[in-house]
């Protein structure tokens, strides 16, 4: 699974940015999680991250539990532009790759 998150201005960076790193530490702690990586570009206000899951089953239990449901509440309003996509490899094919996201986000958008 990969994301792509823009917020509107620059005073949600810094707030999306510590709340980010939060839901990445939640990520690290779920059932089912295999991998996430997370970056950040400030200056172009956009946040992606890029994950790997047993299943879809483990992703949909995390979005549901705290910290990401209040997180997704709170910035709903702050966001320009969002991407999701996700996909289905073998256990051999992982980790999946950023440039392999990238496209995938890109034709998403």
């Amino acid at each position: 699974m990969a994301s792509r998150f823009r917020v509107r201005g620059f005073r949600h960076v810094l707030p999306f940015l510590i709340d980010s790193v939060r839901v990445h530490t939640q990520v690290l702690r779920s059932e089912g999680a295999l991998g996430v990586s997370l970056v950040a570009h400030p200056l172009r206000r956009e946040f992606r991250t890029l994950s790997a899951w047993e299943n879809r089953a483990a992703l949909d239990a995390m979005v549901r539990s705290e910290p990401h449901r209040s997180v997704m509440r709170r910035y709903r309003g702050a966001m320009a532009d969002v991407g999701f996509t996700f996909w289905t490899v073998p256990a051999a094919a992982l980790p999946p790759t950023w440039e392999e996201a990238d496209e995938r986000l890109s034709a998403t958008m």
